[in-house]
């Protein structure tokens, strides 16, 4: 099957309309939860750069994580599993890992077309800079998102008679929050610079357009069925926005390890294989995206997992409904921009999570994690509960080296 993968900017699940989200208008988004499946408990990492690197090389980041804006260049990503395989591979978007395109080429992708690397690091919008298979361009008067969503079907077009791999981290709709094209008060000329919070629902509107054009391209051309098409956020909605939920008010929660900083929007169309309207309440995390692409692509992996110590599991299963659980709980190791000393963890569950400084959460009763239970009213279940999580976290926190270096580091700051 072709897959397609996007992963857009700063957009928790309480934006989403299908996740009871009333304060912007998703409807490409609800109709593909309708014609596929919604995972209602998918997690990313709570800031962009770990959610990047831990989705392209299936591994928590206490195993590999260097800095902010840096990935080991020497790592072993899904690009790289699927190139081997015989995909056509294409990324675009915003990168934010440092390097340049023979990096991006090294990492396993054919093709790219990228904000936010070595030759393309300035506007992401307006009049935007984008590297485009080498080449660095500004297009002035032009809006970025624009251009990579017709970059990337120009690729699928031009690659739909052999199996394709597209991972399109989109860039909106992170600050700075402005006009799009479909916006009474779009300007072309506008000060690249320009931030009001106002904006942010054109900016969720048009992403939900982007992703129904895409999906309406791929029925055009009679490829969607055969098509595994993901979509997900890197992280929660940015701390200056407000939305409502379910008649809740919730803040943007990016940066905190609260579970609106993690808990993500998940969607996978894939008509040949997923019933229309299914509701997967199994937990998973970005770990399991790159086990679940080499799965789905028929990939023996047993010697290159081996080597890598990847830390995920396939969710096929649960789409063919084979499976209803993967995991029992889910890890997240957190550094604070590049400080080695401002370290943080957690251990979760779908419906508990032991912080590394103690705090044991009930998360359908304190979802704002303002009320951690007290050792001395634990019951005797969750007693057990937070020794196992105790444990877990343990383990995981045994696999950081001291120190790793920063290896290949050409990372913008």
């Amino acid at each position: 099957p072709n897959i397609i993968l996007i992963m857009v900017d700063d957009f928790g699940h309480e934006c989403v309309e299908s996740y009871g989200g009333e304060s912007y208008s998703t409807p490409q988004l609800t109709k593909m939860a309708q014609e596929g499946a919604q995972f209602n408990h998918a997690h990313s990492q709570n800031i962009c750069t770990p959610s990047r690197v831990q989705i392209m090389t299936g591994k928590y980041n206490v195993r590999n994580y260097t800095r902010f804006a840096n990935l080991d260049h020497s790592e072993y990503t899904f690009g790289n599993a699927l190139k081997k395989a015989g995909y056509a591979t294409c990324i675009a978007g915003k990168w934010q890992l440092g390097g340049n395109d023979q990096t991006i080429k090294n990492l396993g992708f054919d093709e790219h077309c990228l904000w936010r690397i070595n030759g393309a690091n300035n506007e992401r919008y307006v009049s935007p800079t984008l590297l485009t298979n080498g080449k660095a361009q500004y297009y002035p008067g032009l809006y970025g998102p624009r251009l990579q969503q017709d970059f990337v079907t120009s690729f699928i077009k031009r690659n739909k008679e052999k199996p394709f791999f597209v991972y399109y981290p989109m860039t909106l709709p992170h600050y700075p929050f402005q006009p799009t094209p479909d916006s009474i008060e779009w300007d072309p000329k506008r000060n690249p610079k320009y931030n009001d919070t106002v904006f942010f629902k054109d900016m969720v509107l048009y992403l939900d357009k982007l992703v129904g054009e895409l999906i309406e391209f791929l029925v055009e051309e009679n490829i969607d069925k055969n098509t595994m098409f993901i979509f997900t956020s890197d992280n929660g909605t940015d701390h200056r926005i407000r939305s409502l939920q379910n008649g809740i008010s919730v803040a943007g929660a990016k940066g905190k390890m609260t579970q609106d900083a993690t808990h993500v929007p998940f969607f996978i169309r894939w008509p040949e294989v997923i019933p229309k309207n299914t509701r997967i309440d199994a937990l998973v995390d970005f770990s399991d995206i790159y086990a679940t692409l080499i799965d789905v692509a028929g990939i023996k992996d047993a010697e290159n997992q081996e080597k890598n110590q990847r830390d995920g599991h396939s969710f096929l299963g649960l789409l063919t409904g084979e499976k209803k659980e993967i995991r029992d709980h889910s890890f997240c190791w957190y550094m604070e921009r590049t400080d080695m000393t401002d370290i943080k963890s957690f251990i979760q569950d779908k419906d508990y999570k032991l912080h590394s400084d103690g705090r044991f959460i009930d998360k359908s009763a304190d979802r704002f994690e303002r009320n951690p239970i007290d050792d001395s009213e634990l019951l005797e279940e969750q007693k057990k509960l937070k020794e196992k999580f105790k444990h877990q976290m343990d383990y995981y926190l045994s696999l950081r080296p001291e120190r790793i270096p920063y290896k290949n580091s050409q990372a913008i700051q």
